[in-house]
């Protein structure tokens, strides 16, 4: 029972761990009391019990390891430990994140961090979370009957949740407090800092959009564990619970488990804890810390497409609310999400239709091209072929499309943005 007090590896193994959770929870630390932190770092003796803090936090981790070193949960404790490990570093950045930009644009940057804090505070933020968190939980047990893609159809439902939640958010949010401040003659006051119409603007859309991410951030951890957990929930089809790009996360660019080192050059991330580690449980555990973190990496590049297209439509929110009224833009907002998905498809259905010659085939013809012309591609946006498809999607490559389309997100955002700009500067706040 108290072998690991005499096993390096285990001592080791702890030590490391015990440490990574230190290091990422010393920033949220500091900022829950910078005056404490400071105080700390300036008396010896409270140095001493930190440092002892972490010398024990490191035992418990060995005899922990060490304990379970036979068991074969030990690598879901990992993962847990990958899932703790994963909300410290969430929490860092969504307390360090708005500061930064505060240093590097002040004034839109402190119209920003109010914007973003007031997002946290309202009731509507944590509505909408609890809204995604459970309707995700509901997809898992919900049955399909795709005859073996029931993973796949939840996974990519798991990315339209957190899609959803975020246009509600975000356009609620843009929508309300622009036109509020406007209507109430608040931004008049804002503006009397000096903070210029652009710097208001701009400084609103990049607050709410923050709170869109970290709302988005949250729902990503609760659907990676939901996707752990869906192949329990339906044993029949449990070995067809397979995603080819985590599997290249985790196990190198062959996606192959058995693999564990990895002879071709490309190394996942259980490939390199593995170079990492001691050998023994500290490795499998840390390997199961490694596979969650690995699953996620691989998820995130859904959610940057999510994010994307939240970004899209909450800048077309923010600049119509810069004349319309709430209501009003919350309708031309939802009606260019709909006519952006439809008008390509309606598109492609006219140009393939037997009357395509006909004069009202011509007209929907033209109308759908217009719309497809000048509202944004949403459908690019869109998970599904990447998720329900017969033959496996390359990781790396796939990256590659989502930062081409994250470039176009980001045109578009900005000429959303100087539309929104010539429309505020005309603007009567008085």
């Amino acid at each position: 029972m108290f072998s690991w007090l005499t096993n390096p590896n285990l001592q080791l193994g702890g030590m490391i761990l015990a440490v990574i959770q230190v290091i990422a929870a010393l920033p949220w630390l500091f900022a829950l009391d910078p005056k404490g932190f400071r105080n700390t770092l300036r008396d010896s003796k409270s140095i001493g019990y930190f440092v002892l803090a972490v010398l024990l936090l490191g035992e418990g981790m060995a005899f922990f390891t060490g304990y379970r070193g036979d068991s074969t949960k030990l690598g879901i404790y990992g993962r847990v430990y990958g899932g703790i490990l994963q909300l410290q570093l969430l929490i860092d950045l969504f307390i360090y994140a708005p500061y930064f930009l505060t240093l590097a644009f002040p004034k839109a940057g402190a119209v920003a961090l109010a914007a973003y804090r007031e997002g946290w505070r309202q009731p509507l933020f944590w509505l909408v979370f609890n809204f995604g968190f459970w309707a995700t939980w509901v997809a898992v047990v919900l049955p399909y009957f795709t005859f073996g893609d029931d993973f796949k159809m939840f996974k990519q439902i798991g990315f339209d949740i957190i899609m959803l939640c975020g246009l509600i958010f975000g356009t609620l949010a843009s929508s309300i407090s622009i036109s509020e401040e406007i209507e109430g003659r608040t931004a008049i006051t804002v503006m009397s800092k000096p903070i210029s119409r652009r710097s208001f603007l701009i400084g609103k859309f990049i607050g709410i959009l923050m709170a869109c991410g970290a709302l988005c951030l949250l729902l990503s951890v609760n659907l990676n564990l939901a996707l752990v957990v869906a192949p329990s929930f339906d044993p029949i089809n449990e070995d067809r619970a397979f995603d080819p790009m985590p599997m290249q996360a985790k196990f190198g660019q062959d996606g192959n488990a058995n693999n564990v080192y990895a002879t071709d050059g490309h190394y996942g991330f259980v490939q390199w804890t593995s170079a990492q580690m001691p050998a023994g449980a500290a490795r499998t555990f840390s390997e199961g810390a490694s596979i969650w973190l690995a699953e996620s990496f691989a998820h995130q590049f859904g959610i940057i497409l999510v994010f994307g297209q939240v970004m899209i439509l909450v800048a077309i929110a923010t600049a119509l609310a810069t004349r319309l009224p709430f209501v009003v833009n919350l309708v031309v907002v939802l009606c260019v999400y709909f006519f952006g998905h439809l008008a390509p498809v309606v598109v492609r259905v006219t140009e393939n239709s037997a009357n395509s010659q006909s004069t009202s085939s011509r007209l929907i013809r033209f109308l759908a091209q217009t719309f497809d012309t000048l509202l944004p591609a949403l459908e690019f946006f869109k998970m599904s072929p990447a998720i329900v498809r017969e033959t496996p999607l390359d990781l790396w490559s796939f990256a590659g499309y989502v930062a081409t389309v994250s470039g176009y997100s980001l045109l578009y955002t900005t000429i959303a943005l100087l539309v929104g700009l010539l429309l505020f500067e005309d603007r009567d706040l008085a």
